[in-house]
């Protein structure tokens, strides 16, 4: 649901050393804690970092990011609904503010460069949609902002696309023709489709369709709670059989029977994926802030008004409202803390390592080319 730019403003080859230590080290079978986390590539499948096109980043925010332990992000650009014009600008100025902040940020264009991120301590940036509104309907669209450095896109938005219907479609179209051409494209082109938005039906179609691993980047598990946005068995079974990788969220939507979800309820998410999906095919894709989300009265104001824009428009998903974090990992390293979670559950050094990242690392490495 956090979509959009802050307005504000071979795979050991393909690793490098720093990863391919890594992946050594999640041979162990004991968590190693701080150190293991400080080790580990760290990459989260959805979250808004702050974003001021041409400036240095406001040193608090900083500090946060420095603490995260991330070494890259998935950064949805273009909103729920922003046309292509309109995208454009936002690829423009988080080059600009990567421009303005090399120590902090690196672009990510190719798997290799998430490896030079760990190295040099910087958060790689990997540019993604989340809606396809700003493709306009053309699959050409597809290799303009590929070309612009966009990695990641979908179909589909909750709403009907022209390629795909999305979860909150009153009928289901299914994946369109123009759909599966833009599979295809994405594929040659070196783009991961990402299925988060849309519906079971355009899902199982487009993961048939695709030559190559598809993404679920953030989602729940419907068999935990049963949502819209959230995936059913089916679904995650039908992703891990063509090597995919579900992210999942923290969410309203993992429980939307409470004032706001909790740590327990995150991890019962996380952990039925794991065991319907298996310790290579799951992820974290948080879908918040990357750092602490303030109740300020003014960032209150702000989340009341975008929550109903978002209802107005028919774009918002049914228990929203609630503020985009489970308590407990309302923090800029959530992810030590979820892995330090799995590790209290009895999971391996190597099962948290390719959920904190290495999961996301080997698709990105598989569709990007």
């Amino acid at each position: 649901m956090m979509a959009g730019l802050t307005r504000r403003a071979a795979f050991r080859g393909a690793l490098g050393l720093t990863a391919a230590s890594a992946l050594t080290a999640c041979a162990s079978t004991t968590w190693a804690g701080e150190q293991g986390y400080r080790n580990a590539i760290v990459i989260d499948g959805n979250l808004v970092v702050p974003i001021d096109p041409g400036n240095r980043i406001a040193e608090p925010d900083a500090a946060q990011l420095r603490r995260s332990g991330l070494t890259a992000v998935k950064l949805s650009l273009g909103g729920d609904s922003a046309g292509r014009a309109e995208t454009a600008e936002d690829v423009g100025a988080v080059n600009s503010c990567i421009a303005a902040n090399p120590d902090l940020y690196m672009k990510i264009d190719t798997a290799s460069d998430i490896a030079e991120a760990k190295r040099t301590g910087r958060i790689g940036l990997i540019l993604s949609f989340e809606s396809a509104a700003m493709l306009e309907g053309s699959v050409d669209a597809i290799d303009a902002f590929r070309a612009s450095g966009v990695l990641v896109m979908g179909l589909s938005y909750n709403r009907t696309s022209p390629f795909a219907s999305g979860v909150l479609a009153k009928e289901s179209t299914g994946l369109t023709e123009l759909g599966r051409e833009a599979i295809a494209r994405m594929n040659a082109r070196g783009v991961s489709v990402d299925l988060s938005h849309s519906d079971e039906v355009s899902s199982l179609a487009a993961i048939a369709a695709s030559t190559k691993p598809v993404l679920i980047t953030h989602a729940g598990c419907s068999a935990v709670h049963a949502h819209p946005r959230n995936k059913s068995d089916a679904q995650l079974r039908a992703l891990v059989k063509r090597g995919g990788v579900v992210g999942i969220y923290e969410l309203s939507f993992i429980n939307t029977d409470s004032p706001q979800p909790t740590l327990e309820d995150y991890l019962a998410h996380l952990t039925h994926a794991l065991d319907v999906c298996g310790e290579d095919h799951v992820g974290i894709g948080s879908d918040t802030l990357a750092t602490e989300f303030e109740t300020t009265p003014e960032i209150l104001a702000a989340w009341e008004a975008d929550i109903a824009r978002r209802k107005a428009a028919g774009v918002g998903a049914p228990g929203e409202g609630p503020l985009p974090f489970a308590v407990g990992l309302n923090r800029s390293d959530r992810s030590r803390i979820i892995a330090d979670e799995l590790a209290r559950k009895g999971y391996s050094s190597r099962a948290i390592e390719k959920v904190l990242g290495l999961n996301f690392l080997r698709v990105f490495g598989e569709t990007w080319g």
